[in-house]
């Protein structure tokens, strides 16, 4: 708050009571300039700020309720005390409206009006404190939610940077791509769409599901780069992936790592119980696991493998057909094959 002197602009017609009221506020402290008009009340406050103005109602010209009307808005730093000789509600009324603070019948009371001034001047002070510490406020959540939004930004930049690390780190191990695991955070998120899932789930899916392979690091490279077969022993070996990817994911705190362990660790369930790593049947397998389900085996279908060529899309939806009910949820890959165009708008985009 500024330290300025308390200054009190009165306007009357009446010289006398002008007088009389400086005389009276003088003596309280106050700063008083008097001017006899409305007009002369404008040309004082365009040229210095007051922090009251007592205004006269009946005067010549200008009148104080046309004085109020003009300045509102213009000064809202300063507050307004009315005199008037007729004692009227509706006139009061309407100069409360125009945010006067008070309204005084004349003849004016020395005591009445040294307390009506107080009261004004501390109605004043607290409505600009109260102004001052709305605006820090406002100022401080604005900074607050500033700083939440970089920090939610480092934090989503931090958490992507980790999963295309981890993603990137299964890559290098096995022969598929960093487009694979684009395609896969493609197609899970749409199909997690077309099923009706809430937008947060689907974008957590979209966000996890590269991650559905990175227990392919735990898996020796005789064995996960073998072009031909893998024998029996050695299937088994690699069924291993699902645990290890679910192991290294599981013990996070975040929910979107917590959801790529479970799309790592239910990716290869069948809905009919004969999947790894849980033989886990029907609703029993998480609805990412499902989603996931469909869409790496269309995406091994329709690329070159090391052990095998693409097939074709017909062929590849004549596979994904055979496992209608059995391997795959039959809605999901219902929803699946009815977005196709959209599948292979993504295929084509990320193409190897």
């Amino acid at each position: 708050m500024n330290n300025a002197p308390r200054r009190i602009l009165i306007v009357d017609d009446d010289e006398m009571l002008c007088l009389l009221l400086a005389r009276w506020l003088s003596k309280e402290n106050y700063d008083c300039t008097t001017v006899y008009s409305g007009e002369a009340a404008l040309t004082a406050l365009a040229q210095s700020p007051f922090e009251l103005l007592i205004t006269d109602l009946n005067m010549p010209g200008i009148s104080g309720i046309e004085l109020l009307g003009r300045i509102r808005g213009k000064h809202p730093d300063m507050i307004s005390i009315v005199v008037s000789a007729v004692d009227d509600r509706s006139i009061a009324i309407n100069a409360l409206e125009l945010d006067a603070f008070a309204y005084m019948i004349k003849p004016i009371d020395k005591s009445e009006t040294i307390i009506n001034v107080a009261n004004a001047m501390r109605h004043r002070r607290l409505e600009l404190e109260n102004r001052q510490y709305t605006e820090e406020m406002n100022q401080l959540v604005i900074e607050r939610t500033r700083k939440l939004q970089e920090t939610e930004e480092e934090v989503r930049l931090s958490r992507d940077e980790t999963i295309c690390c981890l993603a990137r780190a299964a890559e290098f191990r096995d022969n598929e791509t960093a487009q694979h695991t684009i395609r896969m955070g493609s197609y899970c998120q749409l199909l997690a769409e077309k099923a009706k899932l809430d937008p947060e789930t689907c974008k957590r899916i979209g966000d996890a599901s590269p991650l559905h392979d990175v227990g392919k690091i735990g898996i020796p490279d005789q064995i996960l780069l073998k072009p031909g077969r893998v024998t029996p022993e050695e299937f088994e070996i690699i069924k291993t992936h699902c645990d290890i990817g679910y192991r290294i994911l599981g013990d996070s705190s975040s929910e979107l790592l917590k959801m790529a362990a479970t799309i790592a660790l239910s990716h290869h369930e069948k809905v009919d119980g004969s999947g790894y790593p849980r033989g886990l049947a029907g609703d029993a397998i998480p609805i990412a696991g499902r989603i996931a389900a469909v869409c790496d085996v269309f995406d091994a279908l329709t690329f070159d493998r090391i052990y095998k060529k693409a097939f074709s899309i017909e062929k590849s939806i004549e596979i994904l057909k055979e496992g209608r009910g059995s391997h795959f949820d039959a809605k999901l890959l219902d929803l699946f094959l009815a977005s196709l165009d959209e599948i292979l708008l993504i295929k084509t985009h990320y193409a190897e």
